[in-house]
């Protein structure tokens, strides 16, 4: 099985961004967090916008794309903000779409209220 590591900026956390296993990338769970390890946004628009870009940084890294993904999990502290989550979620992805859950969780880290974590394949 073919194995490799994909970094990612240094979070202090025991993680890598990305791994890649038989062309399969599953990339750490990314907060609305910028470069200096700070919480940014305020809508759940803001975040999301915050959130797919620190997933593009890591696939990029990779040579993928968000058109690479064929999974996402999200992780939401309040899940009334779902239907507004999903407008701007089509912004990122079109048909056919990744196949995804959406998770209510009582926290995140760093007090975050929104986390995404995806698996992509190389193609």
């Amino acid at each position: 099985m073919k194995k490799s590591y994909i970094s990612s900026e240094t979070t202090g956390a025991p993680l890598s961004g990305a791994y890649e296993a038989n062309n399969f990338i599953f990339v750490s769970g990314q907060i609305h967090m910028n470069f200096s390890q700070q919480l940014e946004g305020i809508t759940i628009e803001e975040k999301f916008d915050i959130v797919i870009s620190n997933v593009k940084k890591i696939l990029g890294e990779a040579g993928l794309s968000l058109s690479d993904i064929i999974r996402v999990h999200l992780y939401l502290t309040d899940l009334k903000e779902l239907p507004a989550l999903n407008k701007v979620y089509l912004n990122y992805f079109q048909h056919p779409l990744p196949a995804r859950t959406a998770v209510g969780v009582v926290a995140l880290p760093l007090g975050a209220s929104l986390e995404m974590d995806v698996i992509a394949v190389r193609k």
